[in-house]
């Protein structure tokens, strides 16, 4: 099964850790950090991955740190990051993040209509920016939602992939996963989506 590639814009990942399927490529745009240095120091980017990973093993990972010692951004940062992430051969970018400042409409816009051009799918929170515009999967959350699907109108589950030994209500949890269930899911059906034909031009499942 040839792997999606699948970029996430995060605070870095532990590419050691075992719910992470590996990387394949990553970059940290965060000022004054080395470009090559996108281990993640919070554990939020990794597990986003992992949530991710758990849906499809037929992953390739690419990493933009734009959070180092705490989540929070600048809109330079986050927009490099992206435009990082149209350069790699991904089918989706997961942005589980986002700014309901109206300033940035326009630099957001350029971007959806880039990745359009070129089949990238972005996935975002619903109710600010990237995620309200037209072309890009505007998540929302919803704990009713099985962690391994999502409604027709994206709403999923807030929960991360479990940690075996430590409760739930000790976990990460909120919109950030919701968007990475939904990443996850349409990771695994793209994989399915793209399988290689037998002889006979079947799928091979």
């Amino acid at each position: 099964m040839p792997p999606v590639g699948v970029a996430i814009i995060d605070s870095g990942i532990n590419p050691r850790h075992p719910h992470v399927a590996g990387v394949t490529g990553g970059r940290c745009f965060v000022p004054a950090e080395l470009p090559g240095n996108y281990l993640d120091y919070l554990g939020h980017g990794t597990a986003v991955a992992g949530a991710i990973c758990e849906k499809s093993p037929a992953i390739s990972l690419y990493i933009a740190k734009v959070f180092h010692q705490q989540l929070v951004t600048s809109i330079d940062v986050l927009l490099a990051a992206l435009d990082w992430c149209l350069l790699q051969p991904v089918a989706l970018i997961n942005l589980s993040l986002g700014t309901p400042n109206e300033a940035h409409r326009d630099a957001f816009a350029a971007r959806v209509q880039q990745a359009q051009g070129l089949g990238i799918r972005i996935v975002s929170a619903a109710g600010a920016f990237p995620g309200t515009l037209p072309g890009v999967i505007g998540v929302t959350w919803d704990d009713t939602v099985p962690r391994d699907t999502y409604t027709a109108e994206y709403a999923a589950s807030g929960w991360p992939r479990p940690i075996p030994g430590r409760p739930p209500n000790q976990n990460l949890h909120g919109i950030s996963f919701a968007v990475a269930n939904v990443t996850g899911c349409l990771a695994r059906d793209l994989a399915v989506e793209i399988l290689p034909a037998d002889p006979a031009g079947d799928s091979i499942l």
